[in-house]
């Protein structure tokens, strides 16, 4: 998805560049989607990164970034479709943002699914931790756990 991302977001430069000047006297400025590329490209950049490198993503972090580029494709779409005759978009890239979009939107419901699941069995463990554990006690059989110090004996064995 990542590599098809970037070539979709390059290819949507290209074109809002090249389409845009003809379009311009027409009245309607077709390069105002370069905004919303460029941020959707800035937004899969940090997706990229936070995968690749050693801090990796809460599913709290990656939720609310996959939101970002969510309503970043809804903003896009929207743009497209309006002004897809007007600014002479190819079907293809309409096409491939349309399906990289619906994309987005699957991952974003799986890893918010996975964050919100995070968040209530951090929550239970930090209720349990406060009730004493929960079962009626810390112990490995329920009950209050080994206390105190033990002595071992001195000299040979």
């Amino acid at each position: 998805m990542h590599k098809r991302a970037a070539a979709l977001l390059a290819a949507g430069f290209v074109g809002a560049v090249t389409l845009g000047g003809a379009a311009r006297a027409q009245g309607t400025d077709c390069t105002t989607i370069q905004k919303t590329l460029t941020e959707r490209k800035d937004i899969v950049a940090k997706v990229n990164s936070a995968s690749k490198g050693k801090n990796k993503l809460t599913p709290a972090q990656a939720c609310t970034l996959f939101t970002r580029l969510q309503a970043n494709g809804s903003e896009g779409l929207k743009w497209i479709t309006a002004n897809k005759d007007w600014c002479s978009i190819p079907d293809s890239f309409a096409e491939g943002f349309k399906a990289d979009h619906s994309k987005v939107v699957g991952l974003r419901g799986k890893i918010c699914n996975a964050a919100q699941q995070q968040a209530v069995l951090e929550k239970r463990a930090r209720e349990q931790a406060q009730n004493g554990g929960g079962g009626g006690g810390g112990g490995l059989l329920g009950g209050p756990g080994l206390t105190g110090s033990f002595k071992l004996p001195q000299g040979a064995l």
